[in-house]
């Protein structure tokens, strides 16, 4: 039985899974604490195995002897790139994007955020200590959905055949009797 099918009922909204950690994030069951640490140490993990990289690029450029103005770009264009990684990774795990207007921004961004992946990675980790990252935006939506399909539920009466009639009101018939409109149309004074 998958996770899904174990927290929901069968005629009630699924939730949205997470990466890493399915719908474990529902209960907290399934070893999310664990997953969560896992994520957390991960991320910070491959974050310092990028700025190791990094290092090594900008050892490369001191080596080929560049001059230092391009050094200073190469490093501070990281910086620039992985803070705008950040800043659109934490983004997503609180609100969804909004529509695109341009693809071609899209992809521009794509490029920054391959470029910063080590602002997207602390991101991760900063949110893992936390929660699992997009747990707060998920259970959100889906405390909406189980709000929604619940009235949906409540105000459902059963088998419209086993009804009983509504009585109709009482109805005055149409232009007969004192005051009913009918008439010159002009008013006494």
């Amino acid at each position: 039985m998958s996770d899904a099918q174990r927290t929901v009922a069968p005629s009630g909204p699924a939730p949205e899974e997470i990466r890493f950690f399915g719908t474990t994030w529902v209960e907290h069951d399934g070893g999310y604490a664990l997953r969560r640490a896992g994520v957390a140490v991960g991320s910070l993990v491959l974050a310092a195995a990028g700025a190791l990289v990094m290092r090594f690029a900008v050892q490369g450029l001191e080596i080929a002897a560049v001059g230092s103005l391009v050094n200073v770009l190469v490093v501070a264009g990281f910086a620039v790139c992985s803070a705008l990684a950040f800043r659109r990774t934490w983004d997503g795990f609180v609100r969804r994007p909004g529509p695109v207007a341009d693809s071609g921004a899209e992809r521009s961004m794509q490029s920054l955020m391959l470029i910063g992946f080590i602002g997207s990675l602390l991101a991760y980790f900063c949110r893992s200590l936390v929660e699992a990252p997009g747990e707060a935006l998920r259970r959100a939506e889906y405390d909406a959905a189980l709000d929604r399909h619940a009235r949906r539920r409540g105000s459902r009466a059963g088998n419209p055949a086993e009804r009983k009639p509504k009585p109709k009101p009482n109805s005055k018939p149409n232009g007969s009797g004192p005051g009913s409109g009918s008439g010159s149309g002009k008013k006494r004074r």
